[in-house]
């Protein structure tokens, strides 16, 4: 019983939040803040150039004493992305994840942005189908007992 990225995006509904690279830093983090995400897409010309996430705001702008009013996304956003495809496993999100130290991973389709999952989609999925196997387990256990 392993996700898909295809199922985990149908199941959570979310929208995609993207900025452009030409967008100031301070309003992307209105807009991280208003939507209760870590991260957007960097969208240009309806292509995916990059990710802006908390992280790359305070490790680029904070520590840098720069400003959030001056500055724009795409002088700090990351724009070597990792991506996967719908058809990838939850299991492969999480591999990718934890071997590139990232939180969000942008699902990409046929050059079509279609979503983006956090480590925390991934996770709850991956408790959930834990969850799911050990409860039939139990219940093989005390129906043959």
């Amino acid at each position: 019983m392993t996700t898909t990225v295809n199922q985990l995006l149908n199941a959570k509904k979310s929208e995609i939040f993207s900025v452009t690279p030409d967008s100031l830093v301070i309003d992307a983090i209105r807009m991280m803040n208003d939507k209760k995400v870590g991260a957007l897409l960097v969208m240009e010309d309806g292509k995916l150039s990059g990710i802006l996430s908390e992280r790359d705001y305070t490790r680029k702008v904070i520590l840098n004493n720069r400003s959030s009013s001056d500055t724009k996304v795409g002088e700090i956003m990351t724009a070597e992305l990792k991506t996967v495809n719908t058809s990838q496993t939850i299991d492969e999100c999480l591999v990718i994840m934890s071997h590139n130290h990232i939180r969000h991973l942008p699902v990409v389709d046929n050059d079509k942005t279609v979503g983006i999952l956090s480590v925390m989609d991934v996770v709850k999925n991956i408790i959930s189908e834990k969850e799911f196997i050990i409860e039939q387990l139990e219940h093989y256990i005390t129906d043959t007992a």
